[in-house]
């Protein structure tokens, strides 16, 4: 990932994390306890209800992961038909979604989960190489994987500065979720007006940035 992105481009994912983070925090405690952009939690969560009885936590585990795929599928349909602005496509279509979920809002609460799950998984194709993702933005684990191999080999006279960039994804994404956190307290499931917009907004910025860099190729 160091190799691949500039620390602006850096910066430009992890602002996608953040909006993850801010996703899963809303998602978090309006749900009790279940993710909408970290399907391994659900995957535990799932068996840990299986195993207690609790068919409907199941069903509601499973839903959530079912929708982030689905998310998944979609965005790749659309991204692998473009020939350009792939990413902002993608992202666009995460915006969508969260839009439709942040209309429905406290009116939809299963439907709007699935939206935001499915967002949170369409989200995760805006960074691919042929055709396989390329940078995970809603899981960390392989994220502070690579932290501290990095640090280690810092450590040890490599590369002092290859860490950073994952680090920044992890500080963006626990960022994101403290600020869902402290917006669904204030605002309850309205806060997703918030990451909706900011989501699209960020759709639009990736959009000019890529038109610049055509033009500059030219």
């Amino acid at each position: 990932m160091a190799k691949s992105l500039s620390y602006k481009g850096i910066f430009f994912a992890g602002g996608i994390t953040m909006m993850a983070g801010f996703v899963d925090g809303v998602g978090f405690l309006h749900f009790s306890g279940y993710f909408l952009s970290f399907m391994s939690g659900n995957s535990t969560r799932s068996s840990a209800a299986l195993a207690t009885g609790d068919v409907n936590g199941w069903l509601l585990a499973m839903g959530f992961v079912a929708s982030f795929v689905l998310g998944v599928i979609l965005a790749t349909l659309i991204s692998a038909k473009a020939s350009r602005f792939r990413r902002p496509r993608v992202m666009y279509l995460s915006g969508a979604l969260l839009l439709v979920a942040a209309i429905l809002g406290s009116s939809g609460e299963i439907a709007t989960a699935c939206l935001l799950a499915a967002a949170m998984g369409a989200v995760n194709v805006s960074y691919t190489r042929s055709g396989e993702v390329s940078l995970g933005l809603t899981y960390m684990t392989g994220t502070l994987v690579k932290l501290g191999q990095h640090l280690a080999g810092a450590l040890s006279g490599a590369n002092r500065t290859l860490w950073v960039p994952y680090a920044i994804l992890w500080a963006m994404i626990t960022l994101g979720s403290v600020c869902g956190a402290f917006a669904y307290l204030q605002f309850g499931l309205a806060a997703l007006w918030l990451v909706a917009l900011g989501m699209l907004g960020w759709a639009s910025l990736g959009l000019i940035r890529e038109r610049r860099l055509i033009i500059g190729a030219r």
